[in-house]
């Protein structure tokens, strides 16, 4: 017996197909590989080898990690489009548009009569893509495959702005403020996939049918197929069902193969495992973050974060406080400050959509607090910033509200009264204060890209399962990090692919992620030619420079010192809290 063998290593997941000579499926396998391309793609061929033991095979690899694996062992590679074309013109000719989307690429093929194919793709944006329906899942505190069984009870679609991650993350966000139930928000992200998909895709084409949907959001998200139906208004008498949707690209490369290749299954897999990856240029690498061990155990010591004053309320002496709320897009954060701005008191939460009950629940821990420590205290003034600002002040009878940068720039101040440039990343958006002469002199925000911004690296960390913290601390020890450059996140995944392909290291990766959230930051948003710009004092805010790798590349591309308090994800509320205390004695 003689088997053909098609693999597909896609940018998020691998599969596999094995055909026997009738070209009759034998076994299919679809699964995650975290980036761990070599070593997932080898497993798969093991599990395949157990089925069908030793017998005479042929292998064509796809994908878009799979040109790496074909450079480096000579099997023969097939674009996935034309895969994917292979199997509609063998087996379903009265397919008149594929529409297949995958993780983070989304692909249409129209077959007009008596021509060739018109193939499109798109991916230079993860807006109508897997990629996309996982971020907003994330948003909405739920399993991917929770969102179809949500969308299937939906009552009413509300406008999302696909074409960004970004942009509709915000539109999310406010959907869940609005407490929107989540049937309506999952159903409209996936009308949202289906618009920007159609748009971007189907220009000067009519989606005919018979339509044939294939790739792993359209096999585990039937609700997604269901929004696509509905948007070009069409009938399920217009879809063509296939068998093993998710896999069809591996189906038509296992269909590609010619028996000319084929050799024993051991020998295959000899052949793959005695081919490592190539090694990656070093001519795309940067300095280390850190020359040595010892040098990054020395930095440590010798750039602590300045330690905000403090004092606990179980020792305060005052009966007065000042507080401070942020109330972000995501996150909530409150201080209260006692009458010398001493800090008493410090709370960081997830909003996950409720802002106002977030809020809430922090007061109530202050009171709390207050309570267990058998002292009366006071809140003398109170100030709100942030996202929720309107709202937060209307629902919980705060004094007052003041713009976010102002809130950062009096937090900032406050403790080094010579800073020259603030930046404070965020997970979604950035914000940069430049100062000369104690005023400030411009500010700059970025709230379209999430290129600069913390969930950058908190996405790729997720990728390759680890969190943050480690993907940080990996980071710190990389020799040699890989040169990322200045670009939007999905094509920043384009050259990890490569980057991987090559058998960088996921030290070297993390590292060159954290020189490109700064250089996306200074060059791409801010426009920073010369670091003699940002003066001579530079202080960091926001959850991302918790993340040492961050922070110490910006000390390595500006040269210059750079000053973090230990409390960076509450420096918009303390700077609030600041003001707060400034009014109050002003106004005694």
């Amino acid at each position: 017996m003689e088997y053909r063998i098609g693999l597909d290593a896609g940018s998020t997941t691998a599969k596999i197909v094995v055909v026997n000579e009738q070209a009759e499926l034998v076994h299919t396998d679809y699964v995650r590989h975290n980036t761990q391309i070599y070593e997932t793609v080898t497993a798969l061929l093991e599990k395949a080898s157990d089925m069908i033991g030793d017998e005479l095979v042929s292998l064509t690899v796809t994908g878009s990690a799979g040109m790496g694996i074909c450079e480096n062992t000579g099997i023969p590679f097939i674009q996935e489009l034309i895969a994917a074309t292979e199997v509609v013109q063998q087996l379903y000719p009265q397919v008149k548009t594929l529409i297949d989307i995958g993780g983070e690429d989304s692909k249409m093929i129209f077959f007009p009569e008596k021509r060739i194919p018109d193939i499109r793709m798109n991916g230079s944006c993860a807006g109508g893509t897997g990629a996309f329906i996982d971020q907003m899942a994330s948003l909405l505190n739920i399993e991917t495959a929770e969102m179809s069984h949500l969308a299937a009870q939906h009552e009413h679609i509300y406008p999302i702005a696909s074409r960004c991650g970004v942009f509709a993350k915000t539109d999310v966000q406010n959907l869940i403020s609005r407490k929107i139930p989540k049937e309506d928000i999952a159903a409209s992200v996936f009308h949202a996939v289906a618009v920007q998909s159609l748009n971007t895709l189907a220009r000067g084409y009519d989606v005919l049918p018979k339509v044939m949907f294939i790739g792993g959001p359209f096999t585990f998200l039937p609700e997604l197929t269901m929004a696509f139906i509905k948007v070009l208004k069409i009938t399920q008498d217009d879809i063509i069902h296939p068998e093993h949707s998710e896999v069809i690209p591996a189906f038509g490369a296992a269909l590609s193969c010619t028996n000319k290749t084929a050799v024993p299954m051991r020998q295959l897999l000899a052949k793959i495992k005695e081919k490592p990856l190539q090694s990656a240029s070093l001519s795309d690498r940067l300095a280390p973050l850190f020359a040595s061990d010892d040098e990054w155990q020395r930095w440590q010591v010798e750039h602590k974060p300045v330690a905000v004053e403090r004092t606990s309320l179980s020792e305060y002496t005052g009966t007065g406080c000042f507080l401070g709320i942020d109330s972000g897009s995501t996150t909530t954060k409150i201080v209260a400050l006692g009458e010398k701005n001493e800090l008493l008191f410090g709370f960081y939460r997830n909003n996950q959509g409720q802002p106002v009950e977030t809020a809430h629940a922090g007061l109530q821990q202050f009171a709390k607090e207050v309570t267990a420590s058998g002292k009366p205290l006071t809140i003398l003034r109170s100030i709100v910033t942030g996202y929720g600002e309107d709202l937060i002040k209307a629902a919980l009878g705060l004094d007052d509200g003041v713009v976010e940068t102002i809130a950062h720039y009096a937090g900032a101040r406050h403790i080094d009264p010579g800073v020259s440039f603030i930046l404070d990343i965020g997970g979604q958006d950035m914000k940069a204060i430049f100062i000369r002469d104690g005023a400030i002199q411009r500010i700059e925000l970025n709230e379209s890209c999430s290129s600069g911004c913390g969930s950058f690296i908190e996405t790729f960390g997720r990728n390759v399962g680890m969190s943050v913290q480690d993907f940080a601390a990996k980071a710190c020890q990389s020799t040699a990090p890989c040169d990322l450059g200045t670009r939007c996140t999905v094509f920043m995944n384009s050259k990890v692919k490569q980057a991987l392909r090559e058998n960088a290291t996921i030290e070297d990766i993390a590292a060159g992620l954290s020189y490109s959230v700064i250089k996306n930051a200074l060059i791409k948003v801010l426009n920073v030619t010369n670091m003699d710009d940002l003066g001579d004092r530079l202080s960091v805010q926001g959850g991302t420079f918790r993340n040492p790798s961050v922070r110490r590349a910006l000390e390595l591309l500006s040269d210059k010192p750079v000053v973090m308090t230990d409390i960076p994800e509450l420096m918009g509320a303390y700077g609030a809290a600041v003001i707060a205390g400034k009014q109050w004695r002003n106004n005694d």
